[in-house]
This record gives C-alpha cells, structure tokens and sequence, in this order.
C-alpha cells in the first residue's frame, strides 16, 4: 500500500469514526470537525511527502475551510508553495502557522529553512534559534546542524562549528554536518579528524563534487596515491562542469 493510499484510508476512517448513531452528520460537531481537518492535513502531507505538490493543495484547503487558523495546514501549505517556488506565498502561509503557535519547534525549523533557501540568514537564525528552545523536540539535532550552517552563512565561523559539533553530538548520523565538520577541520589542517568526518560522512551518503574534492585532499595528505586517483576520476567523470572539478584540475 502506497503511503497514499494508506493516508486515505486513514481519512476515510477518521470520518466513519466520526458517526455515533442515528442520523448524525459527523461534520455538525466539533469533534467530527476536528478530526475531518486533521485527516485532510494528513492527507495533504502525505501527497507532499510524495512529490504531489499541486494535489496536496486540495485536502489542505479543505482543512482551512474548516479551521482557517489552522497552524498544522498553514504550515504545510507554506511547504507546498516552496516546493512550487512561489516564495511570496510560501512565506505568507508559515507566518499564518506561527501567529497560530508560535512555539512550534517543526514549524519554525521548517520556515527557518525556507528562510535559509531565500538566503535570509539573519532570520533564518533567529527561526532556528527558537525552535531549540524546545529541549524535548525530537528533531533538535536537525535544528543544531540548521543554526550551524546558517552562522557559517553569517560568517560566525567558531559559533558555527560548535553547533554542527552540537548537532552530531545528539545525532551522529547526519551527513550534511559531517562534511561540513570535515571541510571545516580540514582547513584548520586538523587532518586526523577531518578523516574522521569524512569517513563516517562515506558510509552514509554518496558522493557529491565537493565531498570528493575533498576526499582528494585528503588522500593526498595521508598519501593515499589510489584514492586519489579514484576520487580525481569520479570527479570528471560525473561533475566535469562544476567548479569544484576546476579547482581540482588547478590543484594537480
């Protein structure tokens, strides 16, 4: 069963559920209301989670139209609009999510992310900064690794490091975070731990052109002659066009 499928299902019963006896129309109630919005929110997520943008829209607006305050919807659209690039409605929708709960560790950690991607750091920031007051949320790492990027965005080199180190430290299976602490530690020429980064970065995630830029460097400091050799091919291989290739041509 597809994840939509089962969210259907899901909100199929949600509504049977609903319907105690008689002739009682279930959406007369609050609580046959509330339990209709929050299944077509679900429903919403789940065309998201699937790349259906465009169809999430319909279960989500129906949410509305029962709860037109509705932070779990608002917030959803507004992930629906950044995926369609519609950055203004994006933008206008997770602001209706946190006028409803401003306390809302996901909802802020997901706008702080759209503010991240329209390269408003400075907001950006201050979005991740509250979300990590929710000491019991339990994406916080994910929220450490966002705010740690962000302040390398800001130019708060050190502050950005002890976040990402913070990040990995709650959960160490974080790729993104991992590279960037390799990066990091391989420009203060802390090679050993560099390794590190970049090995557990490795086993989890698959190359992309900086990592394997980087993985030429340090194959090149440890004198790991094959390596680098493989690392240089896959590099020209599958990025020829990319600045990172460049750079390792300018490097040989």
């Amino acid at each position: 069963m597809t994840l939509r499928a089962a969210l259907l299902l899901l909100f199929v019963s949600l509504l049977a559920g609903c319907v105690t006896t008689g002739q009682v129309n279930p959406m007369s109630t609050s609580k046959g209301r509330d339990e209709a919005r929050k299944a077509y929110v679900q429903l919403g997520i789940g065309y998201l989670q699937e790349g259906a943008a465009e169809r999430a829209k319909v279960p989500l607006k129906k949410a509305l139209e029962l709860d037109a305050s509705d932070p779990d919807a608002n917030a959803a659209l507004g992930l629906v609009f950044q995926a369609e690039m519609e950055p203004k409605l994006a933008d206008e929708y997770f602001r209706k999510a946190i006028s409803s709960r401003g306390d809302d560790a996901r909802i802020l950690n997901n706008y702080g992310s759209f503010l991240y991607e329209q390269k408003q750091y400075q907001d950006a920031y201050a979005m991740f900064e509250k979300a990590s007051a929710d000491i019991l949320y339990p994406e916080r790492s994910r929220v450490f690794e966002n705010m740690g990027m962000t302040a390398l965005k800001l130019g708060q080199r050190e502050q950005g490091q002890q976040l990402l180190d913070k990040a990995l430290r709650l959960n160490g299976q974080q790729p993104r975070a991992l590279l960037e602490m390799a990066e990091l530690s391989y420009e203060d020429r802390h090679y050993v731990p560099s390794r590190g980064y970049y090995d557990r970065f490795s086993q989890m995630s698959e190359q992309n052109a900086r990592s394997l830029l980087l993985g030429t460097r340090l194959a090149k400091v440890f004198e790991d002659k094959n390596k680098a050799a493989s690392f240089g091919l896959q590099l020209r291989r599958l990025y020829p066009g990319t600045p990172e290739y460049q750079q390792y041509l300018s490097e040989q």
